[in-house]
Order: C-alpha cells, then structure tokens, then sequence
C-alpha cells in the first residue's frame, strides 16, 4: 500500500467514524496537533541538549528522568517511569520492547512502524550489532553494544554521545540536530 492509498483509507475511516457518531471532527483535529506540536521526537530533543549543556541536568537526567523532565510540562504519557541511559565512548545503548512497542510517547512521539515489528523486537537482542549495521548503523567493535528492554512499568530513552564539534553549539540548535533514532539507539549523531 503506498503513501495515497494509506491516506485515501484514512480518510473514509474518519468519515465513517464521524457519520456513525463515535468521534467528532474536532477531536480528530486536536488529536492530529497534539501529536504535532506538544508529542513527539522534538521533545526529547529538548532534553538530550539541556543535558548535554548542563552537567547537573544530566546528571538528574540519569539519576531519575521521570523526575529530571518534569520542569518541561510534558502530555502524551507513557513517561511515569523514564529511565535515561548514556551512550559513551565506551557503551553504545539501544532500546526495544521484546512484549509489544512499549515507547515513552511524550519524548519520542509515535513509535516508529519498524519499533513495533517483531522483526526488530526479537533480532535486536540477539544481534545488536546487525541489526544496527542493516539500519545504517555501525558501532565501533571496541563498544560494548547493551539493549534496553522497555516494559508498560519501565520506558528508556537514549542520551546519545555529543558528536565532536557540536559543544559550542546553543541548547537550541543541539536540539534540532538530535533525532528520535538517536534517542532509541539505532542511530549515532554527527557519523559519516
């Protein structure tokens, strides 16, 4: 199915929805803006590059970051227990959810559709490594390679490594370089 079929489809499940009286119009409307402007990847963005510029942020961030993203006022839950996890030099971290696509939605938005195959949920265990390098990823054989398994108790999120070059850059300008892949850990920021 391409992307105008998908639309062409959607578009007549609304309407349906809408002539049978289970949803209004408007409901759709501010369900499509929510996820928009308030939910998603530029959220977490926010916190990757406040952590980044602000030691005792991060270093709140790891310690709890239910707590540590509070001050941010964020909707869209799945974000009551959000454990933060540093990518280093010498770890590379990378998070699936093996049951079914548990995902902290406030920070990262919707679960991207290859988070949710059971491809990826069952593979991404057992070979990492692989699983990064067919997504475009290749982390160093000198990295320690941990998968994070997230869980309708326990949601992760990356802090991906601040690429070289990129500390002198403002909070603002850090975040609209951080990606939701990077803060899931199948992407590495500033790689070539």
């Amino acid at each position: 199915m391409n992307n105008s079929d998908a639309s062409v489809r959607a578009e007549a499940l609304e309407s349906l929805l809408i002539d049978k009286g289970l949803i209004e119009a408007d409901q759709i409307d501010q369900t499509i803006a929510l996820y928009n402007e308030r939910v998603g990847p530029m959220n977490g963005a926010r916190v990757v590059a406040k952590a980044w510029k602000n030691a005792d942020y991060r270093k709140k961030l790891l310690e709890d970051g239910s707590k540590a993203i509070e001050e941010f006022g964020f909707v869209g839950g799945q974000i009551d227990k959000l454990v933060v996890v540093e990518n280093t030099a010498s770890v590379h971290n990378v998070v699936v959810c093996t049951l079914c696509s548990c995902y902290p939605w406030a920070v990262l938005g919707l679960p991207p559709r290859w988070y949710k195959d059971p491809a990826y949920r069952s593979r991404v265990v057992r070979e990492p490594r692989k699983v990064l390098e067919e997504m475009g990823t290749v982390v160093p054989e000198d990295k320690l390679v941990r998968v994070w398994d997230s869980s309708a108790e326990i949601r992760y999120m990356i802090l991906p490594e601040l690429p070289p070059g990129w500390s002198d850059l403002s909070e603002a300008d850090l975040a609209e370089r951080v990606s939701r892949d990077s803060m899931i850990g199948v992407e590495i920021l500033g790689a070539v």
